[in-house]
């Protein structure tokens, strides 16, 4: 599902380049749970980023699903993360604006010809599965953290993402609501048989998936 060949990230600033990546190689199969480890600053969530072609590398390739993502146009890249990618942030990233039901909604109204009616059964339907079938109509700031969380988890699978890439997606979270994320994250992925890539400092979580990549200072250093 996902294959990175020698892929290196530079960026330049004020005292020179900085190399953030350096030859990264991996391959990661269909409906597998990877999680990606490392101190601060080991470049992470930089790799995160260009794995779901937020981003490009300097130098390398990404493959999704058989695709080179540098390829891509920008166009191209954001199409194919419609169709095929999820994306669940630490801080949540909802639309404060919009309630819960309407921030689950918003990828199926980008992504999708079928009815509103049946977008908002869709929407309402994983909503529930998540334990928010009662806060279908409440903002952003009339949820908890978990809630938010939550919201974040059904907006990124509702489309049914092929892979779903999270951000330290119980870092803002305390140990029970953590708990019930990392639950509901994991429940979700062998339901719609999804690929889970997930960054992560959490021991524990890491240790509930099938693979562990841990980076240090922009290198792989171990991989099981």
């Amino acid at each position: 599902m996902i294959e990175v060949r020698q892929l290196s990230k530079v960026i330049t600033t004020q005292a020179g380049a900085l190399s953030i990546l350096h030859d990264i190689d991996f391959t990661i199969k269909c409906g597998e749970t990877v999680a990606i480890l490392g101190t601060s600053g080991s470049g992470k969530t930089t790799l995160l980023g260009i794995l779901a072609g937020l981003d490009l590398p300097t130098t390398g390739e990404v493959m999704i699903d058989g695709a080179s993502l540098g390829a891509l146009g920008e166009e191209a890249r954001a199409a194919l993360r419609g169709h095929k990618i999820g994306f669940v942030f630490q801080s949540f990233q909802l639309i404060p604006t919009f309630s819960a039901l309407e921030n689950t909604l918003l990828p199926l109204e980008l992504n999708s010809h079928a009815s509103t009616a049946s977008l908002v059964q869709q929407a309402t339907d994983l909503l529930g599965k998540v334990g928010l079938s009662q806060r279908l109509h409440h903002l952003p700031k009339q949820l908890s953290g978990g809630e938010q969380q939550r919201v974040a988890i059904a907006r990124a699978f509702v489309r049914k993402p092929a892979i779903l890439f999270a951000d330290e997606p119980t870092g803002n979270l305390d140990k029970k609501t953590g708990q019930t994320v990392m639950d509901l994250l994991f429940d979700l992925n062998e339901t719609e048989q999804s690929t889970l890539v997930l960054v992560t400092h959490d021991e524990h979580l890491a240790a509930r998936c099938q693979r562990r990549l841990v980076l240090d200072e922009g290198r792989i250093v171990q991989q099981d």
